[in-house]
């Protein structure tokens, strides 16, 4: 049985993953802290055979850069998406905290689905 595959910064040993935003989220019932706060749905990309491709799972993700729809996004995961000034001491596990412009490996740009 093959391993599954691993978002890059996984496969990395770091907090940090590289996606693509695939959507927004509503929620019009939701906790307090999440009031102003824009949801977005973001799909994680591996990195095979010198290209990034979708992983096909997906996350929501707060956004604290203004991202949107179709752009490549950085993300983190756990403890270390509540250290961001607009998530701090919210119950969140995942936040967006970078626009993406390019990704190279060995010298190489991969290209973004």
């Amino acid at each position: 049985m093959r391993a599954a595959a691993r978002p890059v910064a996984a496969q990395e040993g770091t907090g940090m993953f590289i996606a693509k935003v695939i959507g927004n989220v509503v929620a019009t019932q939701k906790n307090e802290k999440f009031c102003g706060m824009k949801l977005l749905l973001v799909q994680p990309y591996i990195s095979k055979g010198g290209m990034l491709e979708s992983s096909g799972s997906s996350v929501v993700a707060v956004d604290s850069v203004g991202a949107g729809i179709g752009e490549c996004v950085l993300f983190t995961q756990g403890s270390s998406a509540r250290l961001t000034q607009t998530t701090k001491d919210t119950p969140v596990d995942a936040v967006i905290v970078g626009i993406v412009d390019t990704v190279e490996v060995d010298g190489k740009v991969l290209e973004k689905p």
